[in-house]
Order: structure tokens, then sequence, then C-alpha cells
């Protein structure tokens, strides 16, 4: 088996077709002489002559009439298996995605994606995965088939496309005495206790950053574990929040006021990413072509 040549299958189909070395070669483009010595291989190979002279043509041996059907299905499953994927009837697809993504993503964007899926291809169900944990071996095994959010960090093996870009705004809750002050200072915005979400429970994030250059420092009170609980904390409280201005949305009640940050805080990238495995999946090209329609729509 060590010396196996799917060559001699597509001959050995031909031969068993054509019953003839002349049109077995033109078959497959080869020459007469060429295609002889293709057939003394499979002689050997198999221990049958296969094809014995009959008169003025050929005839199959009892074994290559035998083995006959098996050849031409097995050549044509190798066919498959080594042709690009084939194009897809995407409504017919019955298949689940998975899409790792954080809670506040969840939580505004879901029910839009299931929406724009359900339209073209209500076979496909979208399956969402919590985020703390964003391991690339996930992706390596398909257990998630599209990551979504901030670039991961081992992102290095991973295909990513930007879905759009995103920056930080301020929050409060409505009558606040923030808004007393117009425009709002940094001063008058480090004067207050602040709400900081944070995933690794520090004290410090990119708006401590950017304060911490101009000499400035904030007085975190609270740390949490998700955007929406910044949200709630904010509007139930005196404490100042910051979330992505893609979550203003969900923070648009008669509770919270959303501002500009007095402070120049680096914006971000929201994209997805996923293993290179995944890249000529017919279907999950699909799925990703419409997440970045979907996404360039809304904004």
């Amino acid at each position: 088996m060590s010396d196996l040549d799917l060559n001699l299958l597509v001959a050995l189909d031909a031969l068993l077709r054509e019953r003839s070395v002349s049109a077995a070669a033109r078959r497959l483009g080869l020459s007469t002489s060429a295609m002889s010595r293709t057939l003394s291989r499979l002689r050997a190979a198999l221990g049958d002559p296969i094809l014995v002279p009959a008169g003025r043509g050929m005839v199959a041996t009892p074994h290559a009439l035998a083995i006959a059907e098996d050849v031409h299905s097995l050549r044509e499953a190798v066919k498959a298996v080594l042709s690009p994927p084939s194009s897809v009837e995407i409504r017919e697809v019955r298949r689940d995605f998975t899409i790792r993504a954080n809670e506040a993503f969840v939580l505004i964007f879901a029910a839009g994606l299931s929406a724009a899926v359900a339209n073209t291809a209500p076979g496909i169900r979208l399956r969402f995965a919590p985020r703390a944990d964003k391991d690339v071996q996930s992706l390596r095994d398909a257990a998630v088939d599209l990551d979504i959010g901030v670039l991961p960090t081992e992102s290095g093996e991973l295909r990513c496309q930007t879905l759009f870009q995103d920056r930080y705004v301020g929050l409060a809750r409505t009558g606040h005495p923030i808004f007393d002050a117009d425009p709002i200072t940094v001063e008058s915005y480090s004067a207050w206790g602040h709400v900081l979400f944070s995933p690794h429970a520090d004290f410090a994030g990119p708006v401590d950053r950017a304060l911490a250059e101009l000499g400035v420092y904030r007085d975190v009170r609270l740390i949490v574990p998700s955007f929406p609980t910044v949200i709630a904390v904010a509007a139930a409280s005196d404490l100042i929040g910051a979330i992505p201005n893609s979550y203003r949305k969900s923070a648009a009640t008669s509770q919270i006021r959303t501002f500009d940050l007095p402070v120049a805080v680096p914006g971000f990238d929201i994209v997805q990413a996923w293993h290179p495995r995944m890249d000529a999946d017919p279907v999950h090209r699909w799925l990703r072509a419409l997440i970045f329609e979907t996404f360039k729509s809304m904004n």
C-alpha cells in the first residue's frame, strides 16, 4: 500500500469501461504505449490479466468484471474528495453553527443576525457561546465556528475580517451632576467614582491608560463582569461608566445618558475570526459573508 498510485485507479476504470487499450488511452489523453505500460502495472498489482484478447477486441476477466463497479465508485469518490467544494443550495442546508461572543454582543446583535440567517437559510441555526475563553483550539477542532469580538490574543494562526470599528463613550444616570458641566472636562470626569468592566478584574482599563498620559487618575470603585452590568450599575448609582459606542442602543433609556469622553481613548476593531481549515467550506463562507454584510448595513 506504500506504493499506492491513484492514477492506476483512474486507468483501471477507463480500461474496464472501454474494454480497449487504445480507447482507454484516448479517454485519458494518453498514448497507446503509455496505456499498455499502465495495464502491465495493473496486472502485476492485481495478479490478474484484467483484459485478454478475444478476436479483434478484448474481454474482461471474471475478477475484472467483479470489481468493475467498485472501481468506478472508488474513482468517483476520490474525484469528489480531491475536488474543490461544490456550490450549495443554501436554502436546503441543515446545519448548526457555534459563534463565540461576549454577553453584550449577544444581547444587542443576536436577534438581528438570527433574522438575517433565517431569511435566506431557514435550516441553519446559530448557537452563541460565552467568550470567557478565547483559545485557538476551540476554533481548530470546530467546537467554535466563529469568534466575534476584539481580535483574539493568539491570532497568528487565524483568519480575521473586520466587521466594524468601535470606540468608548461615557455614560451616567439621567440627572447626574456630571452633566451640569458643559462640556464635560477631564477634571469633572475624573472627580467622580467609576464602574469598570474588566475581564481580568484589573482596576485599570483603556480609559485609565489615556488619563495616565495626562497625569490624571480616576477613582474606580467597582469592577463588573460585563458591559450590560456597567449600564445597570450606572443607571442605579452615581458611578460613571464607559461602554463601546456600539452598545449605545442598549443604554438608550430614560435612565441613562451617554457622552463623548473628555480624553482621547484609542478605538478598536470588532472582527470575526475563524480557523483556516474552514476557509473553503462553502456554507461557512456564506455565513461569514452574511455576517459581514449585516454589520456593513448597520454602520
